[in-house]
């Protein structure tokens, strides 16, 4: 509560003393300082003294000493002390003075807007939604969990991955200096600072700085189908965010000249049909073109235009678009015609796969097992819910082959463009289920990037790779509950081969908190 005014204070305690004094030593009864005089009515009566009090109205005058003789004199005549009114005593008198007191502090500050009443209620505020981030970083621990990044945070990250940094696969860790191992710090920092100085020095070779440049890739996991989640509640969410996330990569220098954009959906066979839209100017006529010719190879034009965003930063940034899916006539043989991987024309195989015997190999791989079942085949969907057994393991089988091929060809495809450039980078943009939990086409590059350049891939492993899940639902993580699904393996037979569903998840908005699982601190 706050104090009263110290000048109101010392006014109190002054009248209350000069009240004492005056009870103490003036002769009430019979005194001239005392007379009672009707006041509007019979029963209020005005104590004429050092103090005069209105019973009615609780407030308190002074009258000087004077004043009070000069009442008396005038009024001695007309008016009588009643037998019935006693002396007002100290009691009365310091009760009507803190009743004054108290009305007059009320008056000046009401007992509710005193901003230290605990019983004051709080003052309303706006609702104000709490706020969460946009990125999440799905960390490699056992299990897998989410570190969410503050928006400053998400420059930070994409620039590094525009500088070729790729995304460590190892658990995150804060690495702060402490009093518990600032001289640890101190010790082994100034080690690893010389190793790298040396391991510079004997990099130079004729009196030239070599030094080991990596490539790197990134794949941007959406969805442009009608059926996609984000599709029906924000149209063209995940292009928009796609755009903002390759314009961010791109920015530092070393991308200059040296990216390239895939899309997994346009067959190779339309090559030539990127490299002209992106040589045109933009006109109309040179896009209806570009539309008529991805047609012509069995592109759904709807696809074609949730994608225009993408192409047309490619065109801009005079980035190269490179075609990896196989044709639609040789994905069409394999699942329709009964004749899986076999029934395809050799020549057309090696067109999609480079790395035959990697490629063989890979399928009886047990963490490439486990992601087949956990992952690839939930997708497969059989031609009749009343087929026999044998011909829904035929059609699955058919299927397996099909998106494994598709994988491949685009891995490849990928492979190819950026072995020559050791300092390249190719963002990929494919779907969720085609990225997820790293054995499609993102799991397949490293592979087949070492096959190609023979010296272990120059440094190129499964770190050189990033997968981000752009705007993901529940469902599209294979998730049976409202939260996202973080990892396949979590049995006992099979927790060696745990394998998280991407390295980012990432939104065009603050995400539901109920589809958020095992949340650690920002960053």
């Amino acid at each position: 509560m706050t104090p009263p005014p110290p000048l109101l204070l010392f006014c109190l305690l002054s009248s209350l003393s000069y009240l004492s004094r005056i009870e103490a030593f003036a002769p009430w009864p019979g005194s001239s300082l005392l007379s009672r005089k009707p006041y509007l009515s019979s029963h209020s009566w005005i104590c004429r003294g050092p103090t005069t009090t209105n019973r009615n109205h609780n407030i308190v005058t002074l009258l000087s000493h004077e004043d009070q003789i000069q009442n008396d004199d005038n009024q001695a005549a007309d008016f009588s002390f009643p037998s019935n009114c006693l002396s007002p005593s100290r009691r009365v008198i310091l009760r009507s003075a803190t009743a004054s007191f108290v009305t007059l502090t009320a008056a000046a500050a009401p007992a509710l807007s005193l901003p230290n009443n605990p019983f004051a209620p709080p003052p309303p505020q706006p609702f104000r939604p709490s706020s969460r981030c946009t990125a999440y970083l799905v960390d490699s621990t056992i299990p897998p969990t989410l570190i969410p990044y503050r928006a400053g945070r998400e420059a930070s990250i994409l620039k590094n991955l525009g500088m070729g940094s790729g995304t460590s696969k190892e658990p995150f860790s804060r690495d702060d200096i402490n009093l518990n191992n600032f001289m640890n710090k101190a010790v082994f920092g100034a080690i690893d600072a010389t190793k790298e100085a040396l391991g510079g020095i004997s990099n130079v070779v004729g009196g030239e700085g070599k030094v080991d440049r990596y490539a790197s890739f990134v794949f941007l996991g959406a969805n442009f189908d009608a059926d996609s989640p984000t599709a029906r509640g924000d149209a063209n969410a995940d292009a928009d965010l796609a755009v903002s996330l390759i314009q961010d990569i791109c920015r530092p220098k070393e991308r200059n000249g040296n990216t390239a954009i895939g899309v997994a959906f346009v067959p190779i066979s339309a090559q030539s049909a990127l490299d002209e839209f992106i040589a045109g100017s933009g006109e109309a006529a040179s896009l209806d073109r570009f539309m008529a010719a991805l047609k012509s190879v069995g592109v759904d034009p709807n696809l074609t235009e949730r994608h225009m965003p993408i192409f047309q930063l490619a065109r801009e940034k005079k980035f190269p678009l490179l075609a990896l899916s196989p044709e639609l006539q040789d994905l069409d043989v394999i699942r329709n015609k009964g004749g899986g991987l076999q029934s395809l024309d050799p020549q057309r195989r090696e067109v999609y796969v480079a790395d035959a015997e990697g490629f063989i190999v890979l399928t009886r791989d047990p963490k490439f097992q486990l992601y087949t079942e956990k992952s690839l085949l939930k997708d497969f969907t059989p031609s009749s819910p009343t087929i026999s057994e044998e011909a829904f393991k035929a059609e699955q089988a058919n299927f397996f082959a099909e998106r494994i091929l598709v994988h491949e060809a685009a891995a490849t495809v990928i492979a190819k463009w950026a072995a020559p450039r050791p300092n390249s980078l190719v963002i990929t943009l494919a779907p969720i289920s085609d990225v997820r939990f790293m054995g499609g086409m993102n799991g397949r590059v490293p592979r087949v990037y070492r096959f190609l350049t023979g010296d272990e891939g120059r440094g190129v492993g499964e770190d050189a790779v990033t997968t981000i899940l752009l705007n993901p639902s529940a469902q599209e993580t294979l998730s049976e509950s409202r939260f996202l699904r973080l990892e396949i393996g979590t049995a006992p037979n099979n927790w060696t081969y745990q394998t998280k569903i991407t390295d980012y998840f990432w939104f065009s908005s603050m995400p539901k908190v109920n589809m958020l699982p095992r949340m650690m601190n920002e960053q």
